[in-house]
């Protein structure tokens, strides 16, 4: 058997130009809403990603036919969808694979899936996602892992409370809500760009959504959604992370297809500890810059506007060789400290309790064999293996994969000394 690897060697400042592809995190329930669209819908901006693929394959077997019209351009008809049970396969590969249930219970009032999988940090339990379902008229049944939701007399809107704005279950009650019966509000829903993706997609579909990206979501139910063309927004998870990578090596890179507002915590953490950040606004473009040494600071994880959960991991190995001791509190998923001992074997110095997490910065780091425990884990790495002394090689980037398109051509392309090969194991 073969496996592949990255492989790292220290490498100068990172410079030159990186294009930002389209969210992750808004293509995915983007994709799975299109099942509710009765006619030819087209994406622009699709990401080239592993969980991309695990969603089309997800949609075909469904019974939407898919066609790639570019490498970023999907063209999706799903009028002729012949299953509401999603492949067990599919969906264990891929948490975010179960906003499918929402479109597919407020089309056909019924969905049956098996419990979804994807990176390990931490419970992100499904319960607010069915929550959501009952109050609009569903019923749940879960044997073992194996999940049926149907509503036998079709989706009535009702006001639902999030316990916690959850980014998947604001997605898919705002889905299943758009063809139900009469008004659904979400209450405490999330805010994070991606819902105002999806609400604006929906929209140009027939939907009727009003106060995406505040805490209070209306949906007017409406008797069928369309087709329309709509083009993913840019994914500020990979944009803060090419600039921590700047910032981290000393660099100087200019990063396009940006929208500065989404990344706000981040830019003010970079500028903070020393980092120039410049921003057009006009044209989606950051400039960032670090030629000194940059200092220590604290961060706390928060649902969006607050600093991203999604950036922890990268930013506390920015962190590792900043000058002076950082703090690092996790307050949105329990189990996302997982990078610690990977950093940790190359020199890193970090204690952690409970959700929290010291930093001690040292003046170097040292290559080392480490592993991609998630795909956010695996992104620190990275950057740390852009620094750190002799080589580094990091195992099971498939995580990676998952969430970055074209790493490696696009890190070469400043200038990083990466490659990707393949193992004996």
């Amino acid at each position: 058997m073969q496996k592949d690897i990255l492989v790292m060697n220290s490498n100068g400042p990172l410079k030159g130009e990186v294009k930002i592809d389209g969210a992750k995190n808004s293509a995915l329930p983007i994709l799975a809403a299109c099942v509710l669209g009765t006619e030819e819908i087209i994406l622009d901006g699709v990401p080239e990603l592993k969980d991309v693929e695990i969603m089309v394959e997800v949609l075909k077997h469904l019974g939407s036919k898919i066609e790639y019209l570019s490498k970023n351009t999907l063209r999706i008809d799903s009028s002729g969808i012949t299953t509401c049970e999603t492949p067990y396969e599919l969906m264990d590969k891929m948490r975010a694979s179960f906003v499918v249930m929402g479109p597919l219970l407020s089309r056909f009032s019924k969905a049956y899936t098996k419990a979804p999988g994807g990176c390990n940090i931490g419970a992100r339990p499904i319960d607010l996602h069915l929550k959501g379902f009952n109050a609009l008229g569903a019923e749940s049944k879960i044997d073992y892992d194996e999940i049926a939701i149907e509503a036998k007399d079709g989706l009535v809107g009702n006001e639902i409370y999030l316990d916690f704005p959850s980014v998947g279950a604001t997605q898919n009650i705002m889905m299943a809500a758009s063809l139900a019966k009469g008004e659904t509000v979400i209450e405490n829903a999330a805010k994070e760009p991606e819902i105002v993706d999806l609400a604006s997609f929906l929209s140009k579909m027939g939907a009727k959504i009003k106060g995406a990206g505040t805490s209070t979501i209306t949906i007017e139910g409406v008797e069928k959604l369309t087709g329309t063309r709509h083009t993913i927004i840019p994914d500020r998870i990979e944009a803060a992370t090419y600039m921590l990578a700047a910032a981290m090596t000393g660099g100087e890179v200019k990063i396009t297809n940006v929208i500065g507002s989404h990344i706000r915590p981040v830019i003010a953490k970079l500028i903070e500890i020393g980092a120039e950040v410049m921003e057009n606004e006009e044209e989606d473009i950051i400039f960032i810059k670090a030629d000194k040494k940059l200092k220590s600071t604290n961060i706390q994880t928060l649902p969006y506007p607050g600093f991203p959960t999604d950036v922890q991991a990268q930013f506390m190995a920015l962190l590792t060789v900043s000058d002076g001791e950082s703090r690092i509190q996790e307050t949105v998923f329990e189990n996302r400290f997982m990078h610690v001992a990977e950093l940790s074997k190359m020199g890193a110095v970090i204690a952690t309790s409970g959700n929290r997490a010291t930093i001690a910065g040292v003046n170097k780091l040292h290559g080392a064999d480490v592993r991609a425990t998630d795909l956010r884990a695996g992104a620190a790495l990275v950057m740390a293996g852009l620094v750190a002394e002799g080589e580094t090689k990091i195992s099971d980037i498939y995580h990676i994969e998952r969430g970055y398109s074209n790493l490696v051509e696009k890190l070469s392309k400043l200038g990083a000394k990466i490659k990707k090969i393949s193992v004996e194991v």
